[in-house]
């Protein structure tokens, strides 16, 4: 029963890492806006600037793992 939980959370597919990266897109948008209102600014748009980039890093590297794992 354990494995059929624990395989709900295994990213098999393209499809289902592109639909992660998505929502972890939607989640560093959001929180950059926040920072921007509590920081005006530059500092703010650094901030906000940095929050997309750690999806790109994220995302690349869960589309290695499902292509590397497609491979096998």
């Amino acid at each position: 029963m354990w494995t059929k939980i624990s395989s709900l959370f295994v990213i098999k597919t393209k499809f289902e890492a592109f639909a992660v990266i998505y929502a972890l897109a939607l989640g560093a948008v959001e929180r950059g806006v926040h920072y921007l209102l509590q920081y005006p600014g530059i500092g703010g748009w650094l901030l906000f600037a940095v929050c997309p980039i750690a999806v790109f890093m994220a995302g690349a590297r869960i589309l290695d793992s499902v292509e590397r794992n497609a491979e096998v």
